[in-house]
Protein backbone atom coordinates (compact mmCIF):
# COMPACT_ATOMS: atom_id res chain seq x y z
CA UNK A 1 0.00 0.00 0.00
CA UNK A 2 1.63 3.15 -0.86
CA UNK A 3 1.98 5.33 1.97
CA UNK A 4 0.31 8.58 2.38
CA UNK A 5 2.42 12.18 2.59
CA UNK A 6 0.58 14.96 4.43
CA UNK A 7 1.50 18.19 3.45
CA UNK A 8 1.91 19.98 6.38
CA UNK A 9 2.41 23.81 6.86
CA UNK A 10 2.93 26.44 9.92
CA UNK A 11 0.30 28.42 10.90
CA UNK A 12 1.08 31.70 9.86
CA UNK A 13 0.65 34.81 12.13
CA UNK A 14 -0.52 37.09 9.17
CA UNK A 15 -2.75 39.28 9.57
CA UNK A 16 -4.13 42.03 7.30
CA UNK A 17 -4.82 45.85 7.95
CA UNK A 18 -7.42 47.53 5.63
CA UNK A 19 -7.41 50.75 7.11
CA UNK A 20 -3.83 51.18 6.65
CA UNK A 21 -2.19 52.80 3.29
CA UNK A 22 0.02 50.33 3.18
CA UNK A 23 -0.89 47.59 0.05
CA UNK A 24 -2.17 44.65 1.60
CA UNK A 25 0.73 42.68 -0.56
CA UNK A 26 3.48 44.91 0.80
CA UNK A 27 1.68 44.10 4.46
CA UNK A 28 1.52 40.17 3.42
CA UNK A 29 4.95 40.10 2.69
CA UNK A 30 6.21 42.22 5.44
CA UNK A 31 4.32 39.64 7.89
CA UNK A 32 6.14 36.44 6.32
CA UNK A 33 9.46 38.45 5.97
CA UNK A 34 9.12 38.94 9.93
CA UNK A 35 8.31 35.29 10.73
CA UNK A 36 10.93 33.69 8.45
CA UNK A 37 13.73 35.84 10.06
CA UNK A 38 12.44 35.53 13.38
CA UNK A 39 12.02 31.41 12.99
CA UNK A 40 8.55 31.30 12.98
CA UNK A 41 9.45 29.33 9.67
CA UNK A 42 12.16 27.34 8.75
CA UNK A 43 14.02 26.51 5.86
CA UNK A 44 12.34 24.25 3.53
CA UNK A 45 9.07 24.56 5.45
CA UNK A 46 5.90 24.69 3.08
CA UNK A 47 3.46 27.66 2.62
CA UNK A 48 -0.31 27.43 2.23
CA UNK A 49 -1.11 27.83 -1.24
CA UNK A 50 -2.11 31.35 -2.45
CA UNK A 51 -6.06 30.39 -2.72
CA UNK A 52 -6.26 28.59 0.86
CA UNK A 53 -3.89 31.79 2.21
CA UNK A 54 -6.32 34.38 0.02
CA UNK A 55 -9.56 32.89 1.69
CA UNK A 56 -8.26 32.85 5.16
CA UNK A 57 -7.21 36.53 4.77
CA UNK A 58 -10.32 37.31 3.16
CA UNK A 59 -8.35 39.09 0.36
CA UNK A 60 -8.14 38.79 -3.39
CA UNK A 61 -6.06 35.58 -4.36
CA UNK A 62 -4.14 37.49 -6.92
CA UNK A 63 -2.85 39.79 -3.77
CA UNK A 64 -1.29 36.57 -2.25
CA UNK A 65 0.32 35.80 -5.56
CA UNK A 66 2.14 38.86 -5.57
CA UNK A 67 2.88 38.49 -2.26
CA UNK A 68 4.67 35.47 -3.00
CA UNK A 69 6.17 36.61 -5.78
CA UNK A 70 7.87 39.52 -3.98
CA UNK A 71 9.31 37.16 -1.36
CA UNK A 72 10.43 34.07 -4.14
CA UNK A 73 12.46 37.70 -5.95
CA UNK A 74 14.07 38.45 -2.19
CA UNK A 75 15.20 34.85 -2.29
CA UNK A 76 12.88 34.18 0.88
CA UNK A 77 10.64 31.74 -0.79
CA UNK A 78 11.04 29.22 -3.38
CA UNK A 79 8.37 27.32 -6.37
CA UNK A 80 8.57 24.58 -7.92
CA UNK A 81 6.12 22.33 -9.82
CA UNK A 82 4.72 19.63 -7.94
CA UNK A 83 6.52 21.17 -4.77
CA UNK A 84 4.38 24.03 -4.30
CA UNK A 85 5.71 27.21 -2.30
CA UNK A 86 7.98 26.95 0.61
CA UNK A 87 10.66 28.84 2.28
CA UNK A 88 13.72 28.91 0.30
CA UNK A 89 15.65 25.29 1.64
CA UNK A 90 18.98 27.37 1.08
CA UNK A 91 17.88 30.54 3.31
CA UNK A 92 20.35 31.18 6.37
CA UNK A 93 17.98 30.82 9.13
CA UNK A 94 19.08 33.57 11.45
CA UNK A 95 19.80 33.06 14.94
CA UNK A 96 20.17 29.34 14.16
CA UNK A 97 21.98 28.05 17.01
CA UNK A 98 20.32 29.83 19.75
CA UNK A 99 16.78 28.20 18.61
CA UNK A 100 18.45 24.46 17.76
CA UNK A 101 19.98 25.16 21.05
CA UNK A 102 16.50 26.01 22.70
CA UNK A 103 14.79 23.30 20.78
CA UNK A 104 16.74 20.99 21.59
CA UNK A 105 17.62 17.40 19.48
CA UNK A 106 14.88 16.24 17.11
CA UNK A 107 12.19 14.53 18.39
CA UNK A 108 12.05 11.99 15.98
CA UNK A 109 15.93 11.19 17.13
CA UNK A 110 15.18 10.88 20.50
CA UNK A 111 15.00 7.38 21.61
CA UNK A 112 11.72 6.05 23.34
CA UNK A 113 13.00 4.81 26.31
CA UNK A 114 14.22 8.41 27.04
CA UNK A 115 11.89 10.25 29.28
CA UNK A 116 8.46 10.82 28.15
CA UNK A 117 5.95 13.23 27.53
CA UNK A 118 2.69 14.14 26.63
CA UNK A 119 -0.16 16.68 28.06
CA UNK A 120 -3.82 17.63 27.88
CA UNK A 121 -5.60 19.86 29.79
CA UNK A 122 -8.35 20.33 32.59
CA UNK A 123 -11.59 21.86 31.23
CA UNK A 124 -10.91 25.28 32.42
CA UNK A 125 -14.45 26.63 30.77
CA UNK A 126 -16.73 23.61 31.67
CA UNK A 127 -20.78 24.94 31.13
CA UNK A 128 -21.79 26.76 34.46
CA UNK A 129 -25.01 24.17 34.48
CA UNK A 130 -24.81 22.31 37.62
CA UNK A 131 -28.05 20.35 36.47
CA UNK A 132 -26.77 18.35 33.13
CA UNK A 133 -24.29 19.21 30.79
CA UNK A 134 -27.01 18.51 27.89
CA UNK A 135 -26.60 19.20 23.79
CA UNK A 136 -26.11 22.76 23.92
CA UNK A 137 -23.59 23.19 26.82
CA UNK A 138 -20.83 25.37 26.19
CA UNK A 139 -17.22 24.99 26.25
CA UNK A 140 -17.10 21.07 25.84
CA UNK A 141 -15.42 19.79 22.68
CA UNK A 142 -16.23 17.09 19.75
CA UNK A 143 -13.94 14.12 21.20
CA UNK A 144 -15.57 11.63 18.56
CA UNK A 145 -13.16 12.12 16.18
CA UNK A 146 -9.98 12.41 18.31
CA UNK A 147 -9.44 8.29 18.27
CA UNK A 148 -7.69 8.18 14.95
CA UNK A 149 -4.85 5.51 14.14
CA UNK A 150 -2.42 8.04 15.19
CA UNK A 151 -3.78 8.73 18.41
CA UNK A 152 -4.09 5.04 19.32
CA UNK A 153 -0.68 4.52 18.27
CA UNK A 154 0.98 7.22 20.69
CA UNK A 155 -1.36 5.32 23.70
CA UNK A 156 0.27 2.04 22.50
CA UNK A 157 3.79 3.58 22.74
CA UNK A 158 3.62 5.69 25.74
CA UNK A 159 2.22 2.49 28.18
CA UNK A 160 5.65 1.38 27.95
CA UNK A 161 6.58 3.65 30.17
CA UNK A 162 4.25 2.65 33.07
CA UNK A 163 6.40 3.21 36.54
CA UNK A 164 8.44 5.59 34.86
CA UNK A 165 8.53 8.84 36.70
CA UNK A 166 8.83 12.20 34.68
CA UNK A 167 10.50 15.29 35.53
CA UNK A 168 8.94 17.93 38.36
CA UNK A 169 9.15 20.29 35.38
CA UNK A 170 7.68 18.24 32.47
CA UNK A 171 9.22 16.07 30.07
CA UNK A 172 11.88 17.02 28.05
CA UNK A 173 10.67 15.43 24.57
CA UNK A 174 7.28 16.66 25.26
CA UNK A 175 8.43 20.08 26.23
CA UNK A 176 10.10 20.25 23.00
CA UNK A 177 7.14 19.21 21.08
CA UNK A 178 5.40 21.77 22.65
CA UNK A 179 8.03 25.15 21.94
CA UNK A 180 7.38 23.19 18.02
CA UNK A 181 3.41 23.50 18.55
CA UNK A 182 3.71 27.13 19.72
CA UNK A 183 6.17 28.14 17.00
CA UNK A 184 4.03 26.50 14.38
CA UNK A 185 0.45 26.56 15.53
CA UNK A 186 0.76 30.36 17.49
CA UNK A 187 3.29 32.00 16.01
CA UNK A 188 5.26 31.50 19.07
CA UNK A 189 9.34 30.74 19.26
CA UNK A 190 10.49 29.81 22.57
CA UNK A 191 12.95 27.34 24.41
CA UNK A 192 12.29 24.44 26.19
CA UNK A 193 13.26 26.01 29.03
CA UNK A 194 10.40 28.17 28.89
CA UNK A 195 7.76 25.44 28.90
CA UNK A 196 6.49 23.57 32.38
CA UNK A 197 4.06 20.66 32.04
CA UNK A 198 0.56 21.32 33.95
CA UNK A 199 -2.16 19.13 35.02
CA UNK A 200 -4.36 22.01 33.14
CA UNK A 201 -5.29 25.61 32.98
CA UNK A 202 -6.41 25.87 36.74
CA UNK A 203 -3.91 23.87 37.91
CA UNK A 204 -1.29 25.99 36.10
CA UNK A 205 -2.92 29.37 37.42
CA UNK A 206 -2.72 27.69 40.86
CA UNK A 207 0.79 26.68 40.67
CA UNK A 208 1.77 30.24 39.53
CA UNK A 209 -0.40 32.39 41.75
CA UNK A 210 0.92 29.95 44.38
CA UNK A 211 4.47 30.72 43.60
CA UNK A 212 4.05 34.73 43.15
CA UNK A 213 1.88 35.20 46.66
CA UNK A 214 4.92 33.39 48.24
CA UNK A 215 7.30 35.52 46.46
CA UNK A 216 5.80 39.04 46.82
CA UNK A 217 4.38 37.96 50.22
CA UNK A 218 1.09 39.51 51.46
CA UNK A 219 -2.76 38.49 49.93
CA UNK A 220 -2.37 39.42 46.02
CA UNK A 221 -4.86 41.00 43.94
CA UNK A 222 -5.75 39.87 40.61
CA UNK A 223 -7.80 41.48 37.73
CA UNK A 224 -10.24 39.60 35.99
CA UNK A 225 -12.38 39.79 32.84
CA UNK A 226 -16.34 41.10 33.37
CA UNK A 227 -17.79 39.32 32.23
CA UNK A 228 -15.23 36.60 32.23
CA UNK A 229 -15.21 33.04 32.54
CA UNK A 230 -15.92 31.90 36.40
CA UNK A 231 -13.53 29.07 36.69
CA UNK A 232 -9.92 30.25 36.61
CA UNK A 233 -11.81 33.57 38.94
CA UNK A 234 -12.34 31.04 41.42
CA UNK A 235 -8.97 29.51 41.30
CA UNK A 236 -7.73 33.09 42.22
CA UNK A 237 -10.37 33.09 44.81
CA UNK A 238 -9.05 29.72 46.18
CA UNK A 239 -5.43 31.04 46.33
CA UNK A 240 -6.48 33.94 48.84
CA UNK A 241 -6.04 36.67 45.97
CA UNK A 242 -8.85 39.49 45.83
CA UNK A 243 -10.40 39.88 42.95
CA UNK A 244 -10.88 42.94 40.78
CA UNK A 245 -13.40 42.93 37.66
CA UNK A 246 -12.27 44.93 34.76
CA UNK A 247 -14.25 46.11 31.99
CA UNK A 248 -14.54 44.66 28.41
CA UNK A 249 -16.21 45.65 25.29
CA UNK A 250 -16.28 44.18 21.79
CA UNK A 251 -12.50 44.29 21.28
CA UNK A 252 -11.66 42.60 24.68
CA UNK A 253 -10.13 43.66 27.31
CA UNK A 254 -10.41 48.03 28.30
CA UNK A 255 -6.56 48.37 28.65
CA UNK A 256 -7.12 52.15 28.66
CA UNK A 257 -8.74 51.69 31.99
CA UNK A 258 -6.71 49.78 33.80
CA UNK A 259 -5.36 51.09 37.27
CA UNK A 260 -1.71 52.08 37.84
CA UNK A 261 -1.33 51.16 41.21
CA UNK A 262 -2.90 48.03 43.40
CA UNK A 263 -3.13 44.71 40.61
CA UNK A 264 -0.32 42.15 40.95
CA UNK A 265 -1.69 40.11 38.01
CA UNK A 266 -4.56 40.22 35.06
CA UNK A 267 -5.98 36.97 33.70
CA UNK A 268 -7.12 37.83 30.14
CA UNK A 269 -8.16 36.04 27.04
CA UNK A 270 -6.43 37.95 24.10
CA UNK A 271 -7.20 36.11 21.16
CA UNK A 272 -10.84 35.21 22.00
CA UNK A 273 -12.31 37.05 24.97
CA UNK A 274 -14.79 34.63 26.57
CA UNK A 275 -17.60 34.69 26.15
CA UNK A 276 -18.35 37.78 24.15
CA UNK A 277 -15.69 36.64 21.85
CA UNK A 278 -13.95 39.75 21.05
CA UNK A 279 -9.66 39.36 19.65
CA UNK A 280 -7.83 42.67 21.33
CA UNK A 281 -6.19 44.52 18.84
CA UNK A 282 -2.85 44.72 18.58
CA UNK A 283 -3.06 48.62 19.75
CA UNK A 284 -4.81 47.35 23.34
CA UNK A 285 -2.07 44.47 23.22
CA UNK A 286 1.07 46.61 23.41
CA UNK A 287 -0.88 48.98 25.66
CA UNK A 288 -1.29 46.46 27.92
CA UNK A 289 2.03 45.13 27.65
CA UNK A 290 3.64 49.01 28.48
CA UNK A 291 1.01 48.78 31.24
CA UNK A 292 2.40 45.71 32.90
CA UNK A 293 6.04 46.52 32.50
CA UNK A 294 5.51 50.13 34.02
CA UNK A 295 3.32 48.44 37.37
CA UNK A 296 4.94 45.45 37.57
CA UNK A 297 1.83 43.01 36.61
CA UNK A 298 1.68 40.12 35.65
CA UNK A 299 -0.35 39.18 32.88
CA UNK A 300 -1.71 35.52 32.28
CA UNK A 301 -2.67 35.01 29.16
CA UNK A 302 -5.25 31.97 28.94
CA UNK A 303 -5.07 31.01 25.53
CA UNK A 304 -7.97 28.19 25.82
CA UNK A 305 -9.38 28.04 22.28
CA UNK A 306 -7.36 30.08 20.46
CA UNK A 307 -6.22 27.48 17.46
CA UNK A 308 -10.34 27.10 16.98
CA UNK A 309 -10.37 30.10 14.47
CA UNK A 310 -13.15 30.12 11.91
CA UNK A 311 -12.02 32.86 9.76
CA UNK A 312 -8.60 33.90 8.96
CA UNK A 313 -5.41 32.52 11.10
CA UNK A 314 -4.91 31.98 14.53
CA UNK A 315 -3.91 34.99 16.09
CA UNK A 316 -0.35 35.26 17.31
CA UNK A 317 -0.15 34.94 21.36
CA UNK A 318 0.49 38.17 23.48
CA UNK A 319 3.38 36.11 24.66
CA UNK A 320 4.90 36.45 21.29
CA UNK A 321 4.99 40.16 21.28
CA UNK A 322 7.06 40.09 24.96
CA UNK A 323 10.17 40.11 26.39
CA UNK A 324 11.82 36.36 26.07
CA UNK A 325 13.71 37.05 29.84
CA UNK A 326 12.39 40.26 31.82
CA UNK A 327 8.83 39.40 30.52
CA UNK A 328 5.22 40.22 31.87
CA UNK A 329 3.59 37.74 30.51
CA UNK A 330 2.57 33.70 31.81
CA UNK A 331 0.76 31.60 28.92
CA UNK A 332 -1.65 29.10 30.31
CA UNK A 333 -1.84 26.80 27.34
CA UNK A 334 -4.09 23.86 27.62
CA UNK A 335 -5.12 20.83 24.78
CA UNK A 336 -9.26 20.58 26.50
CA UNK A 337 -10.67 22.15 23.46
CA UNK A 338 -8.90 20.64 20.86
CA UNK A 339 -7.85 17.35 21.99
CA UNK A 340 -10.05 16.35 25.07
CA UNK A 341 -10.81 17.52 28.81
CA UNK A 342 -10.29 14.16 29.76
CA UNK A 343 -6.59 14.49 29.49
CA UNK A 344 -6.45 16.69 32.66
CA UNK A 345 -2.54 18.64 31.17
CA UNK A 346 -1.55 21.47 29.79
CA UNK A 347 1.45 23.70 30.06
CA UNK A 348 2.97 27.29 31.59
CA UNK A 349 4.79 29.49 29.23
CA UNK A 350 6.87 31.33 31.08
CA UNK A 351 9.99 34.48 30.54
CA UNK A 352 13.18 33.45 32.75
CA UNK A 353 12.01 36.20 35.28
CA UNK A 354 9.04 34.07 36.39
CA UNK A 355 10.85 30.99 35.34
CA UNK A 356 12.96 31.59 37.98
CA UNK A 357 9.75 32.15 40.98
CA UNK A 358 7.60 29.15 39.43
CA UNK A 359 10.53 26.85 39.15
CA UNK A 360 11.07 25.85 42.94
CA UNK A 361 7.24 26.21 43.90
CA UNK A 362 7.27 23.84 40.93
CA UNK A 363 10.25 21.56 42.46
CA UNK A 364 8.39 21.66 45.67
CA UNK A 365 4.87 20.34 45.00
CA UNK A 366 6.25 17.66 42.35
CA UNK A 367 5.43 16.87 38.87
CA UNK A 368 1.31 16.39 38.89
CA UNK A 369 1.02 14.80 35.54
CA UNK A 370 1.92 10.89 34.54
CA UNK A 371 5.02 9.82 32.14
CA UNK A 372 2.89 7.83 30.30
CA UNK A 373 0.21 10.66 29.88
CA UNK A 374 3.01 12.63 29.05
CA UNK A 375 4.04 10.46 27.17
CA UNK A 376 1.32 9.97 24.64
CA UNK A 377 0.85 13.34 23.65
CA UNK A 378 4.61 13.90 22.62
CA UNK A 379 3.28 11.33 20.06
CA UNK A 380 0.62 12.38 19.47
CA UNK A 381 2.36 16.36 18.82
CA UNK A 382 5.18 14.27 17.23
CA UNK A 383 3.30 12.49 14.54
CA UNK A 384 1.68 15.86 13.40
CA UNK A 385 -1.72 14.54 13.68
CA UNK A 386 -2.83 17.36 16.03
CA UNK A 387 -2.55 19.60 13.40
CA UNK A 388 -4.75 17.70 10.68
CA UNK A 389 -7.50 17.17 13.86
CA UNK A 390 -7.00 20.47 14.50
CA UNK A 391 -8.03 21.49 10.76
CA UNK A 392 -10.72 19.50 10.67
CA UNK A 393 -12.08 20.62 14.24
CA UNK A 394 -12.29 24.46 12.74
CA UNK A 395 -14.61 23.55 10.04
CA UNK A 396 -16.25 21.03 11.96
CA UNK A 397 -17.26 23.97 14.52
CA UNK A 398 -17.29 26.44 11.74
CA UNK A 399 -20.02 24.40 10.12
CA UNK A 400 -22.06 24.40 13.34
CA UNK A 401 -21.92 28.12 14.20
CA UNK A 402 -23.48 28.33 10.68
CA UNK A 403 -25.88 26.36 11.33
CA UNK A 404 -26.85 27.84 14.67
CA UNK A 405 -27.38 31.45 12.56
CA UNK A 406 -29.50 30.06 9.96
CA UNK A 407 -31.61 27.64 12.42
CA UNK A 408 -32.13 31.26 15.23
CA UNK A 409 -32.68 33.75 12.11
CA UNK A 410 -34.99 35.75 12.12
CA UNK A 411 -36.43 34.84 15.59
CA UNK A 412 -37.74 38.32 17.29
CA UNK A 413 -36.02 39.85 20.64
CA UNK A 414 -32.70 37.44 20.28
CA UNK A 415 -29.50 38.01 18.18
CA UNK A 416 -26.61 35.58 17.90
CA UNK A 417 -23.59 37.77 18.33
CA UNK A 418 -20.62 37.45 15.80
CA UNK A 419 -17.69 35.51 16.79
CA UNK A 420 -14.94 34.62 14.85
CA UNK A 421 -14.41 30.82 16.37
CA UNK A 422 -14.41 28.97 19.64
CA UNK A 423 -16.96 26.47 20.80
CA UNK A 424 -19.42 28.42 21.55
CA UNK A 425 -21.76 31.22 20.86
CA UNK A 426 -24.15 34.28 22.50
CA UNK A 427 -27.45 35.02 21.88
CA UNK A 428 -28.14 38.32 23.21
CA UNK A 429 -31.75 39.68 23.96
CA UNK A 430 -32.72 42.74 22.71
CA UNK A 431 -34.04 44.41 24.67
CA UNK A 432 -33.08 42.26 27.11
CA UNK A 433 -34.36 41.69 30.94
CA UNK A 434 -33.21 39.50 33.88
CA UNK A 435 -36.52 38.13 34.00
CA UNK A 436 -36.97 37.59 30.24
CA UNK A 437 -33.23 35.62 30.49
CA UNK A 438 -34.38 33.43 33.44
CA UNK A 439 -37.63 32.61 31.79
CA UNK A 440 -36.09 31.63 28.78
CA UNK A 441 -32.88 29.28 31.35
CA UNK A 442 -36.17 27.80 33.20
CA UNK A 443 -38.06 26.91 29.73
CA UNK A 444 -34.56 25.25 28.18
CA UNK A 445 -34.32 22.47 30.59
CA UNK A 446 -32.39 19.66 29.68
CA UNK A 447 -30.64 21.63 26.78
CA UNK A 448 -27.57 22.35 28.57
CA UNK A 449 -27.28 26.63 27.73
CA UNK A 450 -26.07 29.35 30.77
CA UNK A 451 -27.98 32.56 30.96
CA UNK A 452 -25.42 35.22 29.85
CA UNK A 453 -25.79 37.28 33.18
CA UNK A 454 -23.89 34.17 35.08
CA UNK A 455 -20.39 35.46 33.63
CA UNK A 456 -20.16 38.94 35.69
CA UNK A 457 -18.42 38.81 38.34
CA UNK A 458 -19.96 39.35 41.67
CA UNK A 459 -22.78 42.82 41.81
CA UNK A 460 -21.10 44.13 38.95
CA UNK A 461 -23.82 43.44 36.72
CA UNK A 462 -24.06 43.54 32.88
CA UNK A 463 -26.26 46.31 32.60
CA UNK A 464 -28.80 45.18 29.86
CA UNK A 465 -26.76 42.02 28.15
CA UNK A 466 -29.20 39.19 29.08
CA UNK A 467 -29.36 36.01 26.63
CA UNK A 468 -27.61 32.68 26.56
CA UNK A 469 -24.19 30.79 25.77
CA UNK A 470 -24.72 27.82 24.22
CA UNK A 471 -21.99 25.19 23.20
CA UNK A 472 -21.36 24.16 19.48
CA UNK A 473 -18.91 21.55 20.36
CA UNK A 474 -20.13 18.13 22.09
CA UNK A 475 -19.82 14.81 20.60
CA UNK A 476 -23.58 14.79 19.64
CA UNK A 477 -24.51 13.85 16.33
CA UNK A 478 -25.38 16.26 13.69
CA UNK A 479 -29.06 15.54 13.86
CA UNK A 480 -29.35 15.75 17.59
CA UNK A 481 -27.48 18.82 17.33
CA UNK A 482 -29.77 20.51 14.83
CA UNK A 483 -32.78 19.37 16.58
CA UNK A 484 -31.10 20.74 19.85
CA UNK A 485 -31.10 24.05 17.82
CA UNK A 486 -35.03 23.65 16.85
CA UNK A 487 -35.78 22.95 20.56
CA UNK A 488 -34.11 26.30 21.76
CA UNK A 489 -36.04 28.35 18.85
CA UNK A 490 -39.37 26.97 20.20
CA UNK A 491 -38.26 28.38 23.43
CA UNK A 492 -36.88 31.53 22.02
CA UNK A 493 -40.13 32.16 19.95
CA UNK A 494 -42.39 31.57 22.79
CA UNK A 495 -40.69 32.89 25.57
CA UNK A 496 -39.68 36.44 23.85
CA UNK A 497 -42.39 36.77 20.83
CA UNK A 498 -45.04 39.64 20.32
CA UNK A 499 -47.81 38.20 22.50
CA UNK A 500 -45.27 38.20 25.53
CA UNK A 501 -44.20 41.38 24.84
CA UNK A 502 -48.10 42.30 24.68
CA UNK A 503 -49.17 40.57 28.12
CA UNK A 504 -46.04 42.42 29.59
CA UNK A 505 -47.35 45.71 28.60
CA UNK A 506 -50.88 45.06 29.51
CA UNK A 507 -50.03 44.12 32.85
CA UNK A 508 -47.68 46.94 33.78
CA UNK A 509 -50.24 49.32 32.43
CA UNK A 510 -53.15 47.51 34.90
CA UNK A 511 -50.81 47.89 37.91
CA UNK A 512 -49.92 51.50 36.72
CA UNK A 513 -53.75 51.83 36.65
CA UNK A 514 -54.76 50.46 39.67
Amino acid sequence: MAKVHHREFTELPVTVDRSSDIPLPEQIVASLREAIDHGTLRPGEPVPATRELAARLRVARGVVVAAYQQLIAEGYLSAGHGRGTRVHPDLRELRSSTLDGALGPDARGIDSTQQPGPDGDSNSHATLDPRTPGPLAPGLPDTSAVATAAWKAAWRQAVALDGVEAPDLGDPRLRGQLTEHLRRMRGTTRPVDDVLVTAGAREGLALLLSALGSFRGGTLTVGVEDPGYPSLRRVASRQGAQILALPVDAEGLMTHVLPETGLDAVIVTPSHQYPLGGSLPLSRRRELLEWAHRTGAVIIEDDYDSELRHTGSPLPTLAALDDRIDGAVSLLGTFSKTVSPALSAGFLLLPENLRRIVEPARHDLGGPVSAVVQAALANYLESGELRRHTARMRRRYASRRELVVERLLGVRGARVRPMSGGLHAVIEFRPGSAEAERRVFDACAGLGVVPLSAYWHGETGGGDRFGLVIGTGGSLGDDQFDAALHALRRVLTDQLGPERSSARSINASRSTTA
